[in-house]
């Protein structure tokens, strides 16, 4: 007899077109937007946000977003900017490894370094963050994931790069994320 294994697919991969709107990664203001895009987009991140609530993989994904990866776009309930604001409560600083100069092929689409994009930045200082995105191969969200670091960087100069950090415990990031959650319903 063999034995089955249950394969959880969490619901970004079985519905990714709920989570690829590129307005979920980082959100426009109320003002941006006219009142039928507005609900549009909130019932979409509210979709997004009950698929996510309810997958059995959202305190893994949740933690990986937080500490270990400094992925793009809105995962485990969360956007971008609510990820930086728990790391930034946890005192915590997600370091890209940096392998590929500005110029350089990437093989198979691999990871846009920071110092890439920093580069075609200055290389090219009136480009949009698409235009960039365009020039590395790369998303436009990977673009202004590198260029908010470096804002954030220059505003906090005292967080070198490098620097050794106690790892939060699932139960530190756990915490932030039910204050996080608190915050949007208060």
């Amino acid at each position: 007899m063999t034995a089955t294994v249950d394969v959880v697919t969490p619901p970004c991969a079985s519905v990714p077109e709920v989570y690829l709107d590129e307005r979920l990664h980082t959100p426009p203001s109320r003002t941006e937007l006219s009142a039928a895009d507005w609900e549009s987009l909130t019932l979409k991140r509210a979709s997004a946000h009950r698929q996510c609530a309810g997958c059995p993989l959202l305190v893994t994904c949740l933690y990986r977003a937080v500490v270990e990866v400094d992925v793009s776009g809105f995962a485990a309930c969360t956007t971008e900017d609510d990820r930086a604001s728990i790391r930034r409560q946890l005192g915590i600083e997600i370091q890209q490894s940096s392998a590929t100069p500005y110029g350089a092929a990437r093989v198979g689409g691999g990871p846009v370094s920071h110092e890439a994009v920093m580069a075609a930045r200055h290389a090219f200082p009136k480009d949009t963050c698409h235009q960039l995105a365009e020039r590395l191969d790369c998303s436009t969200s990977t673009v202004k994931r590198h260029l908010r670091r470096a804002r954030e960087q220059k505003l906090n100069p005292s967080a070198a790069p490098g620097a050794t950090r106690a790892i939060p415990s699932v139960e530190a990031v756990l915490d932030c994320f039910d204050q996080l959650e608190s915050s949007r319903f208060a």
